[in-house]
């Protein structure tokens, strides 16, 4: 059942803002995201590309990380907006992120520019996430 208390739409709107700043010289492909905590704070982040490929940060993992900085805790919601022919779900590397600060439950919409939408969650994006319950205990 879909949590009707989520504004989507203020998310979409954070996460806009958060794409009009991202730093994409290389791909030209700017991403935002935006990232609500069970706090109800909600954390942005951009794109931001490297000359080195490999040290280029999502758009979302740059929002789960000021969250988490911020002191906000789990996440309760993401949504990651794109321009593109199609909704762009988050990369292996940001759902692996968002698997360590959210459950399988996490709601995810992608957003193009010009208003598709794509819903899922965390866990079927990721199913049978690497985390904590597969490390040893200390």
């Amino acid at each position: 059942m879909a949590d009707t208390s989520i504004d989507w739409e203020a998310l979409a709107s954070a996460a806009a803002a958060a794409r009009a700043r991202a730093y994409a010289p290389y791909s030209g492909f700017a991403v935002g995201a935006a990232a609500l905590f069970q706090d109800g704070s909600v954390s942005v982040g951009a794109n931001l590309e490297n000359a080195s490929y490999g040290l280029t940060v999502c758009a979302e993992r740059h929002a789960v990380a000021a969250g988490v900085a911020g002191g906000h805790g789990r996440l309760r919601a993401l949504l990651v907006l794109a321009d593109g022919p199609q909704p762009v779900p988050p990369c292996g590397a940001c759902r692996q992120v968002l698997a360590e600060f959210a459950d399988a439950a996490l709601p995810i919409h992608s957003r193009t520019v010009s208003g598709a939408v794509s819903t899922s969650t965390l866990g079927a994006l990721l199913p049978d996430a690497f985390g904590p319950q597969w490390l040893p205990k200390r």
